[in-house]
């Protein structure tokens, strides 16, 4: 039976849909976004009308729906491992009060169907479009939520179905939306990838700004690409269009004037974690102040502009991404830290409204306003350059033992190879402690993160079992793994509380009993009592504290549990 005839039978119209592929957002005159449904439904008309489409269900959402994919490919093949072109992934909705690109894709793709020229133009690019990432957000629509945003009518909810704020999940998984996510990510390898958002912060006579992977964070070959050809040729591309862009405006209730710089996608963020991978990633940032059908073209037209880059730019592209491990590999170290150079900085000319500070009728205080009868352009400071604050070698392995076996699963889950070891065994490996680390006073996505995390480090002999992983760092996931394994990295596991059980002792000493034992302790190493002696003489409050003493003394001694602070992944420096 045909699909239409299908949903007919169903007793679901489409009547709109299936007559002229008409969006709701044309039809309202850009002042709607699609629903859920309507959106899914609008791909599935499409699909059924032009082979070249296809509308796949790819793993499960929090919202207990499918998260769906809509492909694009001339040649009609849709097996994402068998596709060898150049290849885009469009994602949308992750915020569904951001809905500019649920609009927007739905558009481009029916436009590139139905034009010759432009599926002449594309027939070298494979299109894959997530339509609406956040499903349970999109189903949770109102009014209200945006309060400062010009538009649409309705739309759904920054909150996943549990809450979960989808643009910080991408290494910690803690949702379905991100496990599917890996998987259609790892099953189609895109070259390039987008996310569409809506901005705030500040006003500008920007429509539009932009946010491409930070070069330096990039990196080699693949950081000069994107920094010295891709973004301006894209930027030109869109200035030939009439649309002005900007860097996204990386300030709160300031004036852009006073300078800002870089928004630094680490990996928790979508375009942090498929630069782990070697794409070429970039956020879409439309300004919340200006009207919707302005922001959805805008949108439009960046993928647009994006979409012929790669049609030109493929094939380079390509070598560079599968040059791009051994390009790490060839540096020795790696970069954990990052901080702004603030030596270096790029000058834009930009194009804002005058902002005054006021009295506010609200509090009495100041407040920030901006005078949109006064445009301006004005010279500021963007500063767009990082430098490592920290680096460490890179190891030619990890060993994870099969204890650890929640790691393990979200090493395969990020495509990582893995490979257990065959018989008992032992190993000289670099074994780090926890040595210090601060952690926040409330919750963030469901996690009270480390930070400023410091290990100490050691080179032993350690016996590892049958079926521990041995994970070689000589592979595509190679930044995923330093990102990930290193505790020191900013959106470590370790930081996001995934090795917390470390942190507390499981075995202590009574007082009453261990005074005895410390004496003994003591005199069998006078190597310790002499470093006992000298802290009790030049730090008062130790000297003061009785249990902080024996403590001590306990800690140095062989009755301290050994698996304290003990991080459980090792480092192999040696073939």
């Amino acid at each position: 039976m045909h699909r239409l005839l299908q949903f007919i039978f169903l007793g679901i119209t489409f009547t709109s849909y299936s007559q002229d592929y008409k969006t709701i957002f044309e039809t309202s005159k850009g002042k709607e976004t699609a629903t859920y449904q309507q959106t899914i439904d609008f791909y599935s008309i499409l699909a059924d009308s032009y082979p070249q489409i296809s509308l796949l269900e790819i793993g499960m959402t929090d919202s207990g729906k499918p998260l769906h994919l809509v492909v694009y490919n001339s040649d009609e093949i849709f097996d994402l491992k068998k596709i060898t072109k150049s290849t885009i992934l469009i994602n949308n909705g992750i915020h569904p009060g951001e809905p500019d690109g649920i609009d927007a894709s739905m558009m481009l793709l029916r436009d590139i169907v139905q034009n010759e020229n432009l599926k002449k133009k594309f027939t070298d690019i494979v299109i894959c479009i997530i339509p609406i990432y956040n499903v349970g957000g999109s189903l949770n629509r109102n009014s209200t939520s945006r309060a400062n945003q010009n538009g649409p009518v309705a739309y759904g909810f920054r909150g996943n179905a549990r809450n979960y704020d989808l643009n910080r999940d991408f290494i910690k998984n803690d949702t379905k939306n991100a496990r599917t996510f890996a998987e259609i990510f790892h099953l189609i390898d895109p070259d390039v990838f987008i996310d569409n958002h809506v901005s705030n912060g500040a006003d500008y006579q920007y429509t539009l700004t932009h946010l491409f992977t930070q070069h330096n964070k990039l990196g080699g070959e693949l950081g000069i690409f994107i920094d010295q050809k891709m973004r301006p040729e894209v930027q030109k591309d869109l200035v030939r269009k009439g649309l002005i862009i900007t860097p996204y405006v990386n300030v709160f209730n300031q004036v852009p004037e006073i300078g800002f710089s870089q928004f630094f996608d680490t990996p928790r963020y979508s375009t942090g974690y498929t630069t782990l991978y070697h794409t070429f990633g970039m956020m879409v940032e439309t300004h919340m102040l200006k009207t919707y059908k302005d922001r959805v073209d805008a949108t439009y037209s960046f993928m647009e502009s994006v979409l012929n880059f790669l049609g030109d730019n493929g094939r380079e592209i390509e070598d560079l991404r599968n040059k791009a491990t051994s390009s790490v590999l060839s540096k020795k170290m790696y970069p954990i830290e990052w901080e702004i150079d603030s030596t270096k900085h790029t000058t834009l000319n930009f194009k804002g409204y005058e902002g005054n500070i006021e009295t506010s009728e609200v509090t009495g205080l100041n407040r920030l306003k901006y005078d949109r009868s006064d445009p301006t352009t004005k010279p500021v400071k963007y500063y767009n350059f990082f430098k490592p604050k920290k680096e460490i070698i890179i190891p030619k392995a990890y060993i994870i033992p099969k204890d650890w076996w929640h790691i393990i699963n979200l090493m395969r889950l990020n495509n990582i190879e893995l490979y257990p070891l065959k018989k008992d065994t032992v190993i000289s490996v670099e074994s780090y402690r926890i040595n210090n680390y601060n952690t926040v006073a409330k919750p963030y996505e469901g996690h009270y993160l480390h930070s400023d995390t410091k290990v100490l480090k050691s080179n032993i002999d350690r016996p590892f079992g049958r079926g521990d992983y041995l994970i070689p760092t000589n592979q595509n996931g190679i930044r995923y793994l330093l990102e990930t394994l290193e505790p020191e990295a900013k959106d470590s596991y370790f930081n996001w509380n995934f090795f917390d059980i470390i942190l507390q002792q499981k075995e202590g000493f009574s007082p009453y009993v261990f005074e005895d034992l410390a004496v003994e302790i003591l005199n069998d190493n006078p190597k310790l009592k002499s470093e006992f002696e000298q802290k009790k003489k030049e730090n008062v409050e130790f000297s003061n504290n009785w249990y902080a003493q024996l403590n001590y003394i306990y800690m140095h001694s062989k009755y301290y549990e050994k698996a304290h602070l003990q991080y459980p992944v090792y480092r192999v420096l040696h073939n």
